[in-house]
């Protein structure tokens, strides 16, 4: 029973780890929902729209990450997105990987 009980458990925590990285939630914990939606434009633009800007750029990955925790202006018009200073290095990979997903 040891066995088979350690292999799933180490298993589901992997699975559950995974997902909650990778997931809406994150963003709604890191407020970028507050701005941002997955299909539509909101205050900013949608997560579909910032996929398909950066589509054909092999460093969006780390570009987005960094837009992320520092901000930016005039990227997509006149309202500047605000640097997220709750949100770590980690954090915001995931979240830009997560971004890029929405191709």
């Amino acid at each position: 029973m040891k066995a088979f009980f350690t292999p799933l458990v180490l298993a589901s925590l992997v699975m559950s780890a995974d997902f909650a990285h990778a997931s809406p939630e994150l963003a709604k914990a890191k407020n970028c929902m507050a701005c941002h939606a997955t299909g539509s434009k909101l205050v900013g633009p949608s997560f579909k729209e910032i996929a398909a800007k950066h589509a054909d750029n092999k460093d969006a990955e780390a570009y987005l990450a960094a837009k992320i925790r520092k901000g930016s202006t005039g990227v997509w018009g006149a309202i500047p997105m605000p640097p997220n200073a709750n949100v770590n290095e980690a954090e915001a990979a995931t979240l830009s990987k997560w971004v890029l997903s929405f191709k």
